[in-house]
C-alpha cells in the first residue's frame, strides 16, 4: 500500500490531489491501495458532484475566509475546518464486495473501525436517515454507510468510480462550530445527530488521530 502523510493544503489543491492520484492508479494499473491523510486551510465548504449551489453566500464565505470547492464525489456539502480527512483508491477487484457499492463502502470503513478501537473509540455503521427539509449539509443526513459513535454521526463518507477504480475520501469530525454551520447551511443543526472527536474524548487531540493511522503498524490494517 502506498500511504501519503498527512498534510495541510486548501480545497482546490486537496481535491486536485485526490483526482491526480485517481488518475495516477488508473494509468499505472496499481493493484494496492492508496492512503492520505489531509487537513485544509483556509476553511473550505466542498460540494457534492452534482449538488446545487445556490445555498451558498459568496460574500459571507468571503467575509469569513471560506473557501469553496466541488468534489469528484457525490452527496451533499460539508464544512472542512476542525477535521481530519481521509481518502482511499483501490482497484475494485482489491475489495472482497468491490463491485457492491454499499458493501464496499462498509468494507473500507470497517478499517477505520479497527483504527479507531485503538483510541478507545467504538464505532459502528448508522442507521440510514433521510432528509427533512432541504439538509444541505452532509452530516445531518446518514446512510447505512456513515460511521457512528452511540448513533451520532463522526465521520460521512462519499465515493466515486472510474474504470474499475474507487476513490472514497471522508470527513472525521474533530469539532465543529455549530453558529458557523447554521449561518453557512441557513437550517438549524441537530446537534443530537451529530459527534465530534472532542466531545466523545476531550483529551484527544487532532495529531492523535493522525498518529494513530499514520502508525506503521495501523497502515497494515489497510494492506
Amino acid at each position: 500500500m502506498e500511504f501519503i502523510p498527512y498534510e495541510v493544503k486548501t480545497g482546490q489543491e486537496n481535491m486536485q490531489i485526490d483526482s491526480d492520484l485517481l488518475e495516477y492508479a488508473i494509468k499505472n494499473q496499481l493493484k494496492e491501495p492508496i492512503f492520505r491523510l489531509y487537513g485544509w486551510s483556509p476553511a473550505c465548504v466542498s460540494l457534492g458532484r452534482n449538488q446545487k449551489s445556490d445555498f451558498l453566500d459568496l460574500d459571507f464565505l468571503k467575509q469569513n475566509n471560506i473557501d469553496y470547492v466541488r468534489r469528484l464525489t457525490g452527496g451533499r456539502a460539508l464544512l472542512h475546518d476542525n477535521e481530519i480527512t481521509y481518502s482511499y483508491i483501490c482497484p475494485a477487484s482489491f475489495l472482497a464486495n468491490g463491485e457492491n457499492v454499499v458493501n464496499s463502502y462498509k468494507e473500507i470503513s470497517k478499517i477505520l473501525i479497527d483504527a479507531f478501537k485503538k483510541l478507545d473509540i467504538e464505532l459502528d455503521f448508522g442507521g440510514t436517515k433521510k432528509a427533512n427539509g432541504h439538509k444541505d449539509y452532509c452530516m445531518l443526513v446518514s446512510t447505512g454507510a456513515d460511521l457512528c459513535y452511540q448513533n451520532r454521526k463522526l465521520i460521512g463518507s462519499a465515493q466515486f468510480r472510474k474504470e474499475g477504480y474507487i476513490l472514497q475520501h471522508g470527513s472525521i469530525l474533530y469539532d465543529y462550530d455549530k453558529e458557523l454551520l447554521e449561518k453557512i447551511f441557513k437550517e438549524e443543526v441537530d446537534t443530537s445527530s451529530i459527534i465530534s472527536i472532542k466531545e466523545i474524548n476531550s483529551n484527544i487531540i487532532k495529531n492523535d488521530i493522525v498518529k494513530m493511522l499514520s502508525n506503521v503498524n495501523d497502515v497494515n490494517l489497510f494492506v
